[in-house]
C-alpha cells in the first residue's frame, strides 16, 4: 500500500515539477523579477531553471536515475529558495499576478521544506540510504 503511495506521489510531483518548468517560459519575466536585479543575465536563468525542472522530473520517473534526481531536486530546491526569501522581502507578486498578496509570500516560504520532504520521501527506493 505504501509503495502505491510513494509511486502515486512521485509522479503527482513530477506533474508538478514539470508544470513549473514551463511556467517558466510562459510567465517568464515574472520569474526572473523574483531574482535581485544585480543577478546578470536573470531571464536566461529562468529558462535554464525551467529546463532543469522538466528533465529532473523526467529523471524522478525513471527508475534507474531516480536516486540522483531525487538528490539532485532536493539540493535544486534549496539553492533556489533563497528567490522566494528575496520576492517575499520585496513584495514581488508570484508570476502571473498582479498584486502582492504579502501574507501568501510568506506563507509560500513554508512550502519549500515540504516540496524537499515530499521528494525525499516520494522518490525513496527500497535499498536507498538516509537519502
Amino acid at each position: 500500500m505504501i509503495k502505491t503511495i510513494r509511486r502515486i506521489a512521485l509522479v503527482l510531483f513530477a506533474f508538478f515539477f514539470i508544470f513549473a518548468g514551463i511556467a517558466h517560459f510562459v510567465q517568464g519575466e515574472g520569474f526572473a523579477s523574483m531574482i535581485p536585479e544585480w543577478v546578470p543575465f536573470r531571464l536566461g536563468v529562468i529558462y535554464i531553471t525551467g529546463i532543469l525542472e522538466i528533465v529532473l522530473a523526467v529523471l524522478l520517473l525513471i527508475p534507474s536515475t531516480r536516486k540522483q534526481a531525487r538528490f539532485w531536486t532536493a539540493v535544486y530546491l534549496i539553492v533556489i529558495f533563497p528567490a522566494n526569501i528575496y520576492a517575499a522581502i520585496a513584495g514581488i507578486p508570484a508570476p502571473g499576478q498582479e498584486e502582492a498578496n504579502e501574507l501568501l509570500l510568506w506563507i509560500r516560504l513554508l512550502f519549500q521544506p515540504l516540496l524537499i520532504w515530499w521528494v525525499l520521501w516520494a522518490a525513496k527506493q527500497k535499498n536507498d540510504s538516509a537519502i
